[in-house]
């Protein structure tokens, strides 16, 4: 079992930026993919951006250039950059770990953590 603790969600003035954190903990955690899914109100839980064990990145294309997702492997832990942040940004963050050590391969989900742009 993998347990996942989000931080950083707050409000923010439209061009501001925040960072969220997410750490992974538990048995699962050698082989994996961690990153950020995003749900504004009313709508699908939609990807943010994914990265690898490797760093190898993958962007939801109308975040590229904004947004920035790395990670810390000796702390099992993923961030996400978020610069000039537009109210659309609005939503709640979730991260994302999906286990690729241990078939069959599941997916985890952090508790959210509420993004609120103003205008």
């Amino acid at each position: 079992q993998v347990q996942l603790v989000e931080s950083g969600g707050g409000l923010v003035q439209a061009g501001g930026s925040l960072r969220l954190s997410c750490a992974a903990s538990g048995t699962s955690v050698g082989v994996n993919v961690m990153g950020w899914y995003r749900q504004a109100p009313g709508k699908q839980r939609d990807l943010v951006a994914t990265i690898t064990n490797g760093g190898a990145t993958n962007y939801a294309d109308s975040l590229k250039g904004r947004f920035t997702v790395s990670r810390d492997n000796a702390k099992n832990t993923v961030y996400l950059q978020m610069n000039s942040l537009l109210p659309e940004d609005t939503g709640v963050y979730y991260c994302y770990f999906r286990d690729l050590l241990n078939r069959p391969y599941r997916t985890y989900w952090g508790q959210g953590t509420q993004v609120t742009v103003s205008s």
